[in-house]
């Protein structure tokens, strides 16, 4: 689950905070009434920078430890391309223990230098057992558009890059590219000749 962008726990307007922590909740009771464990999560951007990133930190860690405990075993935060980096993350998973969702077109975009291989050493570490397999959000720029703006279609062999960059590591993939089952389709023949998706899809 990803609530909207107006879902913002960093806010400084206390009605928005209060709409944002009902939202959570509703996917929170939506995914427990699907009968769905702890590995099925609800991913959150961190917020606004409002004037002062280290603030807007520690008030995303306030609020966190105000949460519901339901909200809390399904909540996962994703790095961004403009306000809050894979680095800010990690600082709120080290007084938190919330896991870190990684998107790697946000990494690319917005990082603190981090290498691909370094990036999945470290967000993965953010998983516990009981949070399941670590999430990857992937996309890459468009060939036209702003800056930022995902691809219409999936470049198979940037793709086929990734996966093997990233072989020490397994993680469920998550396509955010516009066209969607077309680009799912086409990196098929990709997965099926990776090792960790063949052993995953047999069991």
């Amino acid at each position: 689950m990803h609530p909207g962008q107006f879902t913002v726990l960093n806010t400084l307007d206390s009605s928005i905070l209060e709409n944002s922590n009902r939202e959570l909740l509703y996917h929170v009771r939506v995914l427990n009434a699907m009968g769905l464990d702890s590995t099925a999560k609800v991913q959150l951007h961190v917020g606004g920078v409002y004037g002062d990133r280290r603030e807007g930190i520690l008030r995303f860690i306030e609020r966190y430890r105000c949460l519901d405990e339901r909200i809390k075993k399904r909540l996962v935060i994703e790095n961004d391309e403009r306000n809050y980096s894979l680095n800010d993350c990690l600082r709120i998973h080290a007084e938190t223990g919330i896991s870190v969702l990684f998107d790697v077109f946000h990494h690319e975009l917005r990082n603190s230098g981090e290498g691909l291989d370094e990036a999945f050493a470290l967000f993965t570490r953010t998983w516990k057992a009981e949070d399941g397999i670590p999430m990857v959000d992937y996309s890459h720029q468009g060939t036209a558009g702003l800056n930022g703006k995902h691809s219409e279609s999936i470049d198979v062999e940037r793709f086929e890059r990734l996966l093997e960059q990233t072989k020490p590591f397994d993680y469920d993939v998550m396509l955010e590219i516009k066209d969607k089952e077309k680009s799912v389709l086409k990196v098929l023949p990709v997965l099926f000749r990776d090792p960790r998706f063949r052993s995953r899809s047999s069991v």
